[in-house]
């Protein structure tokens, strides 16, 4: 018995769970956003996009066309971004 190699530590066993999750994730087909994102996090890019549009928008476009067209583009970029972002 004193041939076999010593069984590893419970946090140890963690970290290759933890590991294989991790590559099982990156499997995955990236989206466009250059960084690991959830849901959420897609959510609040879209959110702060919002915003900005909205503001340029206000600059620089309200005379010719009004706000709606810019929520209308802005919530279709957001639904973009959540989805496959």
């Amino acid at each position: 018995m004193a041939n076999l190699p010593p069984s590893a530590p419970p946090y140890q066993r963690e970290e290759e769970v933890g590991a294989r999750q991790r590559l099982a994730r990156s499997d995955k087909e990236p989206g466009f956003l250059p960084i690991y994102t959830n849901a959420f996090d897609r959510v609040f890019i879209s959110l702060v996009i919002l915003i900005g549009i909205h503001l340029l928008w206000l600059r620089f476009m309200e005379p010719a066309l009004p706000i709606e067209v810019a929520t209308v583009i802005s919530l279709a970029i957001g639904i973009y971004i959540v989805r496959r972002g």
